[in-house]
């Protein structure tokens, strides 16, 4: 076993092997804290082309607090329902997770880009009895809404927290001109505003959470196919919290900081490393609404002096690429992390070579919240994903879950407080996952160096990393197989330079009459876009082993 303890001269200076777990009690109890110390900072805003909104620390506590009020006093709701969130990075966001965490509800983060299929079954499986939905997406809420559990819907607008005229004009444009709204019906749904104009004229009743209470079922992929929720405790979020805030914290101004938040907050790698930790240390969060628009991006870039930024494989190159890259102003940046997948090098060096700013790679997994390993930030890249957080043990074992030594390929395990504490209604994927003594398999295969650097070499799990975003293999198999010419079907991830892997699908068939884009069209109405296939390959059979099983290895 590693623990952090022994490699603690490899710590940046004034970092502890072990943080203060029991310094807060809930998130609740960070952001009471933070917005009562940074109250007049700005906490969040969102950059537009008419409106530069911004939310301070003390408007943040009155627009959270006025949410909380609002979710509670709807009917039938209790503490420990489930909240779903089913928006992008909007200033809506914040206060509805802040919100209802401090309502002492559990939030349910939702991809906005799930088709029906995917939302149906999440609804199902949460139990979620709220949901805040943006209109861009109610049309696909509206197709499952009688199939969940869903009792009452907050419906908001890319706009509406924006001042009226410019939130006017940009709903303006999203409904009429770029024609992004899809029609739809979801009886008694009440907008924001209203919402929130219920919940000032009540209080929030006060709800004692500690680090037992459920924060967050923030869903992952399923190795059978059938996403699965990783029950986050507030006691798993505040440890990360404290863990990440010991590493970077010689490194980082409270109250100073500045980070880009391109990546989907409903993610947990952006979640916490923007969201929730830059919170923590009064820091401000600009929000980037759709990071597919590089050049609208990079106006923001230019016109906003930032010191933190995070990023995946794809977000990185989409930028480099980009003309304008060059006139971006990377002086005042401090820390680049980079999360969701494994960084390429190739990507890394490039980076280094136009910014001057090394790449930070990081670590980690949702069922983690997420961080377990993180490299010095002044470190260049090396493919490393960098030392155990303090607090924090790691061992790699092999199939009998005997330790390994280093250098040594093995499964790496970890055990610390950020640790979740199991899946949601899976008690056999639970145990499968976690011993009795509170090692979490990973699933990834790694080994451990001299200095006690990790290193991830494969992975055990038929996983796709597709933009950061887990996609498993038997889900897009079970997927291709609906179609009624497909006998058989296998996938696999490939390197992708853009998306780090994509994913190729093996298909055996009834005919020569089923076409690639037949597949494509099929997929595309069932899946999510990045879980969209990107190469089929029809074979007249699959390679298998002499049990039956699709021998993996051949096909890649």
């Amino acid at each position: 076993m590693v623990n952090s303890k022994v490699w603690v001269n490899c710590y940046p200076k004034g970092v502890v092997d072990e943080v203060n777990l029991n310094e807060f009690s809930s998130i609740k109890d960070i952001l009471e804290h933070s917005t009562q110390c940074f109250s007049s900072n700005t906490a969040f805003s969102n950059r537009a082309i008419w409106s530069d909104t911004c939310l301070s620390y003390a408007e943040l506590d009155a627009q959270s607090t006025a949410f909380g009020a609002y979710l509670q006093s709807l009917h039938g709701m209790k503490k420990g329902d489930r909240v779903g969130i089913m928006l992008p990075n909007l200033l809506q966001y914040p206060i509805v997770l802040f919100g209802a965490l401090r309502a002492g509800f559990v939030v349910v983060n939702i991809n906005p880009l799930y088709t029906v299929r995917e939302l149906a079954h999440q609804l199902r499986d949460a139990g979620v009895k709220i949901i805040v939905v943006l209109e861009n997406f109610a049309h696909v809420l509206q197709q499952v809404l009688t199939k969940t559990p869903i009792e009452h819907i907050i419906c908001t607008s890319v706009g509406e927290m924006h001042p009226w005229f410019q939130g006017k004009l940009m709903n303006c444009m999203v409904r009429h001109i770029r024609k992004m709204v899809p029609k739809f019906s979801l009886l008694n749904a009440v907008n924001m505003k209203t919402a929130l104009a219920i919940g000032k004229a009540r209080s929030l009743l006060p709800v004692t959470l500690t680090h037992a209470d459920l924060a967050f079922l923030q869903y992952t992929g399923g190795t059978t196919g059938i996403s699965k929720a990783a029950m986050l405790t507030h006691g798993n979020i505040v440890s990360n919290l404290q863990q990440v805030s010991a590493w970077i914290d010689f490194a980082v101004e409270e109250g100073k900081e500045t980070v880009i938040t391109a990546l989907p907050l409903h993610h947990i790698f952006c979640l916490t490393a923007n969201l929730l930790t830059f919170m923590k240390c009064g820091g401000h969060c600009l929000l980037i609404t759709n990071p597919h628009d590089i050049k609208g991006m990079i106006k923001v870039l230019r016109a906003n002096p930032f010191t933190i930024f995070t990023g995946d494989n794809t977000l990185f190159v989409e930028l480099m690429n980009h003309f304008d890259f060059k006139v971006i102003n990377f002086s005042s940046l401090k820390i680049t992390l980079g999360g969701g997948a494994a960084i390429q090098k190739a990507i890394a060096d490039r980076w280094y070579q136009l910014t001057g700013k090394p790449i930070t790679q990081v670590y980690g997994l949702t069922e983690c919240s997420p961080a377990v390993c993180i490299n010095r930030l002044s470190e260049m890249f090396t493919g490393s994903v960098g030392l155990p957080l303090p607090s924090t043990l790691v061992s790699i074992r092999d199939s009998q879950f005997n330790e390994l030594p280093l250098g040594v390929g093995g499964e790496l395990c970890i055990k610390g407080p950020q640790v979740m504490r199991g899946y949601w209604g899976q008690p056999k994927q639970t145990n499968a996952a976690l011993t009795i003594d509170g090692w979490f398999k990973t699933g990834d295969v790694a080994y451990l160096d001299s200095k006690g650097y990790v290193f991830i070499t494969d992975r055990l799990k038929q996983m796709i990393r597709v933009s950061g975003f887990d996609v498993y293999s038997t889900e897009i198999e079970e997927v291709v197989v609906q179609h009624p010419q497909v006998i058989e079907a296998a996938a696999i991830g490939v390197p992708d330079e853009k998306t780090g892997e994509a994913v190729k699908v093996f298909v055996v068939a009834h005919s020569t009459l089923l076409t690639e884009e037949i597949l494509l069209q099929h997929c595309r109405s069932l899946l999510s876009s990045y879980k969209v296939p990107k190469f089929f390959v029809f074979l007249d059979a699959l390679p298998k082993s002499n049990v039956g099983k699709v021998l993996q290895k051949e096909l890649k």
